[in-house]
C-alpha cells in the first residue's frame, strides 16, 4: 500500500460513518500521465451520485488541508459496481451462497483463476463450487494465496 491510500483510509471512516456509508477500496494509480485516487464507498441499498459527490467534497477538503500530494490529480470517489472486490472478512460473509472470482498467487490443482459459487467462508479457507463441462467440482483455496477476490456477473 502506499502512504497515500494509507492516509486516504484514516480520512474516510469519520465522513463515511456519518454518512452511514462504507469503505470498500482505495486505489491510487497513474494511468498515461494522469494520476487518479480512487475511493470506493458502498450500502446495503447501494450508493448514488449524491452521496458519491458529499464524501468527495468533504474527503477531498481534509485531502487539501494536509496536502500529501505534491503532484496534480483526479480524485473519483464511486461505488464498487456489480463485482465489488472482497477484502474484508465481512465481504467474504456476505458472498457466501454468490458467483466470485478468485485469483492465487499460485496455482492451486493446476490453476490459479477460479470463477464459481462461494459456498463456504472460514477464518483460513474458501470453500469455491466451479463447474468443469457439464460437471461440479468444489475447490479448496487457502485465503493465504488469494490475490484477488471480487464478486462475479453471470449471464443466464
Amino acid at each position: 500500500m502506499s502512504k497515500i491510500t494509507d492516509l486516504v483510509e484514516q480520512l474516510a471512516p469519520p465522513i463515511l460513518d456519518e454518512l452511514k456509508l462504507e469503505l470498500v477500496d482505495v486505489e491510487y494509480v497513474k494511468e498515461g500521465s494522469n494520476w487518479f485516487l480512487r475511493v470506493y464507498i458502498d450500502k446495503d441499498a447501494g450508493v448514488d451520485i449524491e452521496e458519491c459527490g458529499i464524501v468527495s467534497e468533504r474527503l477531498g477538503e481534509k485531502i487539501d488541508e494536509l496536502d500529501p500530494i505534491q503532484h496534480n490529480y483526479f480524485l473519483e470517489v464511486s461505488s464498487p459496481g456489480a463485482e465489488r472486490p472482497l477484502k474484508k472478512e465481512k465481504d467474504f460473509e456476505k458472498a457466501v451462497g454468490k458467483q466470485v472470482y478468485v485469483k492465487t498467487y499460485e496455482p492451486i490443482e493446476g490453476e490459479k483463476e477460479f470463477e464459481g459459487k462461494l459456498l463456504q467462508n472460514d477464518q483460513d479457507t474458501l470453500v469455491v463450487e466451479v463447474t468443469i463441462k457439464t460437471r461440479k467440482k468444489k475447490i479448496e483455496i487457502p485465503k493465504s494465496k488469494v490475490a484477488k477476490a471480487r464478486l462475479a456477473v453471470t449471464f443466464s
